[in-house]
């Protein structure tokens, strides 16, 4: 059995690092704490490695991927976007507790990604279970399912997230199966749990994504029940950083 008290602790499961945990001894060494002074402080610093922790395994699991902090987002480069409706809901995170749906809508590289990626990461430090994929990668997912009680298991991954994200809806064709299955999605996340869709289309134009399929109405009509809309007007912020490498100024609104 280790006699070092850093190796007795790190030996009886705490997750906090060496080096702090050397830190923290040090310092109520130094300092003269009493023993609950001692205690509270090594609890509170375990406490927010195994927070730091849990975020990071939520995080992964959650498959966000890489994307831009908020704080980078240039907010003159819209030529419309409500500004202040994504602060309130990335601020307080209330459309969760309603079960309300987000619609982000604009051209590709318009930004929409970006702050449902930002919403997620919000989701996630507040204790909520996300998941964030492309609608054409979910639709993969599913329909790779070969019975129906491994079909009804994968879809959980799908409805019971506290926030689902799918990302893209329109740049990739779908089937009518496609259909249905993202209409069996919002339905059972309907009024309950929170959903985000990023597109390029207008309403009308969902039926074009999904050819033949008679269930589009009822899954809009679904979605856009409790619904925040957040309209972005803007040309791709890709494109104009990639001129502006080459020397080609943007061009004036």
């Amino acid at each position: 059995m280790p006699s070092d008290p850093v190796e007795m602790l790190l030996s009886i499961g705490l997750r906090a690092p060496q080096p702090t945990i050397k830190a923290l001894i040090a310092e109520a060494t130094k300092a003269r704490w009493s023993p609950a002074q001692c205690f509270e402080k090594l609890a509170a610093l375990e406490r927010r490695e195994r927070d730091a922790c849990n975020l990071a395994r939520r995080t992964r699991s959650a498959t966000i991927g890489p994307f831009t902090s908020i704080d980078r987002f240039d907010w003159n480069h819209p030529r419309r976007i409500d500004r202040s409706l994504c602060e309130m809901l990335a601020g307080d995170l209330g459309f969760l507790q309603t079960g309300h749906n987000i619609l982000f809508r604009g051209q590709s590289g318009a930004g929409k990604t970006m702050l449902a990626q930002n919403l997620a990461l919000a989701a996630l430090a507040a204790g909520h279970r996300v998941r964030f994929v492309s609608l054409a990668a979910a639709l993969a997912d599913l329909l790779r399912q070969e019975s129906l009680p491994a079909f009804e298991r994968r879809l959980r991954r799908y409805t019971n997230p506290d926030l689902l994200i799918l990302d893209e809806l329109g740049y990739v064709p779908a089937d009518s199966r496609g259909a249905d299955i993202l209409y069996n999605i919002i339905t059972r996340r309907h009024l309950c749990r929170s959903t985000i869709i990023t597109t390029n289309l207008a309403f009308k134009d969902w039926a074009t994504v999904f050819p033949s399929a008679s269930c589009v109405g009822a899954l809009v009509d679904r979605f856009v029940e409790r619904c925040h809309f957040i309209d972005i007007d803007a040309d791709s912020w890709r494109q104009k950083t990639s001129l502006e490498a080459i020397g080609i100024p943007p061009r004036k609104r």
